[in-house]
């Protein structure tokens, strides 16, 4: 039976908490603390951030001020497409760990895949485990062809790639290959920005258990063996996300939300922004 403190081997040898609290449009001093006291206490161990996010200072802070010991936490960030780059990819990992308050990030990741700066970013990447300013290396937003094509020149393939991923952008064939290739993939957006959450099949579904739409969905991406990293400010939201250790669906449940994708996306597409080298406007 899982239980939220449970971690997946990544294929470093290093552990991740399967269960996060994403940062993305957390932001302000008191609000950022707020959101990770309360995520700390309620038993997240895993908490995300980006240079994109503009926030790493913030975070930083709140997590310097709940005086755990650094081991009890995890720490994610990742490369925004303007730091990426060999040495500006470096940089850009200093200044945020100074930013952070931190000597490392447990995990550090490329944010979106740009064919300018491919493969110079992932050889920066490497070094930069090797200087010891992150203890695993990972991508987001990379589809099969961009493993792919990764593969054809890295030393050390990423142990984690972090994607889009709902009932309406399930990702099968995705979650196979990462699967097959010893990749962790995690789902940043697991609820779909709410574009989930009426869905007649979740509802049904939650009704049956007496859970929350919300619990539903992020029971079938614990089920799934996906990583997942929802977000809130709200104290009740960050509770209700994470209380979903006492209940199990059925396989007859996970194939009818397995059923409900129709390739929706909230956010960009990964082969665009690798052809424009940033995130496109629509």
């Amino acid at each position: 039976m899982f239980s939220k403190f449970d971690k997946i081997k990544l294929r470093d040898g290093n552990e991740m908490p399967i269960a996060g609290f994403g940062l993305y449009k957390v932001t302000g001093d008191a609000t950022t603390e707020s959101a990770v006291h309360c995520a700390y206490d309620m038993g997240y161990r895993l908490f995300d951030t980006a240079q994109l996010y503009q926030n790493e200072a913030e975070v930083g802070a709140a997590l310097a001020s709940l005086n755990v010991p650094r081991d009890s936490i995890f720490v994610t960030t990742k490369v925004a497409e303007e730091n990426q780059g060999y040495q500006s990819a470096i940089d850009s990992v200093k200044e945020s760990l100074r930013k952070l308050q931190l000597d490392y990030v447990d995990l550090l990741l490329v944010h979106w895949p740009i064919q300018s700066k491919f493969f110079e970013t992932w050889e920066a990447f490497e070094e930069i485990k090797k200087m010891g300013l992150t203890k695993s290396i990972g991508v987001s937003n990379y589809d099969i062809i961009h493993l792919q094509y990764l593969a054809t020149q890295a030393k050390e393939m990423p142990v984690v790639n972090q994607v889009e991923r709902h009932p309406r952008l399930s990702r099968q064939p995705l979650l196979e290959f990462d699967q097959e290739h010893g990749i962790v993939t995690q789902a940043w957006s697991p609820l779909g920005r709410g574009a989930v959450l009426d869905n007649p099949v979740v509802e049904e579904i939650a009704d049956k258990y007496g859970k929350s739409p919300a619990q539903i969905i992020l029971r079938w991406h614990l089920q799934s063996d996906v990583s997942f990293i929802p977000k809130s400010v709200h104290e009740n939201r960050i509770k209700e996300n994470i209380d979903i250790y006492d209940f199990e669906l059925t396989a007859e449940d996970m194939d009818a939300i397995n059923n409900i994708n129709d390739y929706h996306r909230t956010g960009r597409e990964p082969s665009l922004v690798y052809e424009y080298n940033e995130q496109y406007k629509r």
